[in-house]
């Protein structure tokens, strides 16, 4: 599936659409910053696709800092039989730089 950029999530999470938003850094950076998605650190990614089973055919967004660590989890869960998973383009770092910057 496409993936997505950060105005784009912002729009989906402003109309309430249903989806999973999933975050895979550490567990230290999401309690830095966080938008609320379900933590799994890509380390751990593998071992918990079980508990993610009910999104299998369901649109998931996935996260990181910068959008490498979500491409990874993309391939794993695209490879594990997820039919929509998305990566978050350029993260959290391009969602911080997007909305949170006062010149803007």
């Amino acid at each position: 599936m496409e993936d997505i950029n950060v105005f784009e999530l912002k729009q989906k999470l402003d109309a309430g659409e249903e989806f999973l938003l999933l975050d895979v850094r550490e567990p230290f950076e999401a309690e830095m910053y966080n938008i609320g998605a379900k933590l799994i650190p890509l380390g751990s990614l593998v071992d918990h696709l079980g508990e993610l089973e009910e999104y299998k055919d369901k649109e998931i967004v996935v996260h990181c800092r910068s959008g490498a660590r979500s491409g990874n989890a993309k391939q794993i869960m695209t490879m594990s039989g997820f039919t929509k998973v998305r990566n978050l383009l350029g993260g959290m770092l391009a969602w911080q730089e997007a909305f949170e910057n006062p010149n803007k």
